[in-house]
C-alpha cells in the first residue's frame, strides 16, 4: 500500500464513517484535516482535532509503519516537534520528537477496498485539479446557474460567522481585549498562509503591551519581532549585529521566550516572502500605525483601509541603521483587509458595512478561485471569492454534497432523496 494512499484518505476524509481512536483508546474527531504541506516538514498543517474532550490545532505526519518516523530521522528533527498526531496503518512502535515528547498516534480506520482507493488516487493524478476537487464539476460546467446568488450569500455569511467565532476564541484568551485579539489576527495573516501559524505564535508570545512600550522606535520593534521569531541569530544582514544586541536587552527586560525557529517555512518561496522580510514589514506597520484597530473600525471605505495598511515612507531617523523591506503589494494589502479588518467589523456587529466593503473589493486570485472560474463561475468581488472559498473548503473538500444547495438540486434532478 503506497503512503500517498493514506495521504489521500486523510485529505478527502474517506475515514469519516469509521470511529477513530488514539492507540491508548481516546476518541478522535477530525474537525479539519488541514492543508497538505508541499514544503519541508510534517505532511499536513492547520489541522483541527478533538482528542478526548480537548481541542487541538497543529500538524499531522503520516506513515505506513510508525517505525518509519525513526527511519526518516524525524526523532532528531526539530521541525517535527509540533506534530500533534501521527497517522499510521501499523503502529509498530512508540515515537518521540527531538524535544523528547511522545507523539500521540492513531492507527487509521478506513474503507478496506484498497484497489478502489488506488484507482481513485491514479484518477486524481491523471485529472486536472480544477475538476477533481469539485465533485459536481461536470454538472456545473453544463449549468453554472446551479450555484445561485442566494447560496453564495448564505456561504459568505457562514464564512464570516466562522471568522467571528475564531475572533471570540481569541477574545477569550486575551481577557476580552479587542486590540490584542486583532494584533494576533493581523500577525497570523502577515504569514500569508505559508507562515500564518508561526506568526500567530510569535504574537501570542510577544504581548501587545510590550510592543506598545516601544512602538515609537522602529529599530526596537524590528529587534523584538526578529528576536522572538528565533531567526535573529542566523541573520547575516548588515544590521544583524545591532539588532541581536538590542534583542538581548529587550528579551531580558521583558523575560521573553522566542518561538521555535523550525516552525518557519521558506522552501520554493521568493525572497520578498521570506519570514525575515515579512517581520520587518510587520514592524514597520506597527511603528507607523498607532491606534490601528480603532482607526480601521472607524474607516468607511476600502480606500481608507488601504491607506491605513499601506507601508508609508519613514519620517524618522530610525531608518538609517535598518535595511528597508520592500513595500507591501496592493494584493497583500487587500488580503489583510479581507482577513483582518472586515471580519472584526462583522464581529463587532457592523455586518452590513462588512459585506458592503467585501462587495467593493476585487476578488482574490488563488488556485481555488481559478478552479471556480474554470467551471464558468463569475467571481468579481471579494464577497464572491470569500463565499466560494468557504464552499470549497467546507463542502467540496470533505464531500458534504448532501449539505450543499448545489448537491441538493442535483439530487432532485436525478430523482434522489437528499
Amino acid at each position: 500500500m503506497p503512503e500517498i494512499l493514506l495521504h489521500y484518505i486523510w485529505q478527502k476524509q474517506l475515514f469519516a464513517t469509521f470511529p477513530q481512536h488514539t492507540i491508548d483508546g481516546q476518541p478522535i474527531e477530525v474537525l479539519s484535516p488541514g492543508v497538505h504541506n508541499t514544503h519541508a516538514g510534517p505532511d499536513f498543517t492547520n489541522v483541527h482535532l478533538r482528542i478526548g474532550s480537548q481541542e487541538f490545532y497543529g500538524e499531522v505526519e503520516i506513515h505506513i509503519h510508525a517505525s518509519d518516523w525513526n527511519r526518516h530521522h524525524h526523532q532528531s528533527d526539530p521541525a517535527y516537534n509540533h506534530v500533534l498526531l501521527h497517522i499510521v496503518r501499523d503502529s509498530d512502535t512508540a515515537v518521540y520528537t527531538a524535544s523528547g515528547r511522545e507523539v500521540t498516534q492513531c492507527q487509521l480506520q478506513y474503507p478496506g477496498n484498497t484497489d478502489y482507493l488506488s484507482r481513485l488516487v491514479i484518477a486524481a493524478q491523471q485529472m486536472d485539479n480544477a475538476f477533481f476537487s469539485i465533485t459536481c464539476s461536470h454538472t456545473l460546467l453544463r449549468d453554472p446557474d446551479l450555484l445561485t446568488y442566494g447560496w453564495k450569500k448564505a456561504l459568505l455569511h457562514q464564512r464570516l460567522n466562522c471568522k467571528k467565532e475564531a475572533i471570540q476564541r481569541l477574545l477569550n484568551i486575551t481577557h476580552n481585549s479587542w486590540e490584542e485579539a486583532f494584533y494576533i489576527t493581523l500577525a497570523h495573516h502577515f504569514g500569508f498562509h505559508t507562515n500564518g501559524i508561526p506568526f500567530e505564535q510569535l504574537a501570542i508570545q510577544t504581548p501587545l503591551l510590550y510592543i506598545n512600550k516601544h512602538r515609537n522606535s522602529l529599530f526596537q520593534l524590528t529587534a523584538i519581532l526578529l528576536g522572538q521569531s528565533g531567526l535573529i541569530d542566523t541573520m547575516q544582514s548588515a544590521d544583524a549585529e545591532a539588532l541581536q544586541r538590542e534583542y538581548r536587552f529587550l528579551k531580558a527586560k521583558f523575560t521573553l521566550e522566542p518561538i521555535d525557529k523550525t516552525m518557519w517555512k521558506r522552501l520554493r518561496m521568493r525572497p520578498q516572502n521570506f519570514p525575515e522580510t515579512r517581520l520587518r514589514q510587520f514592524a514597520r506597520l506597527l511603528h507607523q500605525s498607532q491606534f490601528l484597530f480603532s482607526r480601521l473600525m472607524e474607516a468607511r471605505t476600502v480606500a481608507q483601509m488601504q491607506t491605513l495598511l499601506t507601508l508609508q515612507p519613514l519620517t524618522t531617523d530610525s531608518s538609517d541603521t535598518l535595511l528597508p523591506p520592500p513595500p507591501l503589494g496592493a494584493d497583500a494589502v487587500r488580503t489583510l483587509i479581507i482577513n483582518t479588518a472586515i471580519p472584526y467589523l462583522y464581529a463587532r456587529g457592523k455586518e452590513t458595512e462588512a459585506v458592503t466593503l467585501l462587495e467593493q473589493l476585487p476578488a482574490e486570485n488563488n488556485r481555488i478561485i481559478r478552479q471556480w472560474q474554470t467551471l464558468g463561475q463569475k467571481v468579481k468581488t471579494g464577497a464572491d471569492s470569500q463565499a466560494l472559498l468557504h464552499l470549497f473548503i467546507n463542502y467540496c473538500q470533505p464531500h458534504r454534497c448532501q449539505n450543499c444547495d448545489i448537491g441538493y438540486q442535483i439530487f432532485l434532478q436525478n430523482g434522489i432523496s437528499a
